[in-house]
């Protein structure tokens, strides 16, 4: 995907598309780290280090319980 920055104020805004925030389990409030090396810019979003607990638990015991079913699934 290629984006272009769009002006805002006095400054330049990268908008970020629905789907993405979507997949990053981010929300217009959720703070972002900025990333550069110089030539690239990463943006990654901050987590509570609680809820990314919570997450990666509710995960394990969703693998847990249809853990089987999915594989047959996806055969």
């Amino acid at each position: 995907m290629v984006k272009t920055l769009t002006k805002h104020g006095n400054s330049y805004a990268l908008v970020i598309d629905r789907p993405i925030l979507e997949l990053l389990r981010a929300t217009p409030e959720t703070p972002f780290e900025i990333i550069t090396d110089g030539q690239c810019l990463i943006l990654r979003p901050v987590r509570d280090p609680k809820d990314e607990e919570r997450f990666k638990q509710a995960l394990e015991d969703v693998h847990k319980r249809f853990g089987r079913a999915m594989k047959r699934l996806a055969k």
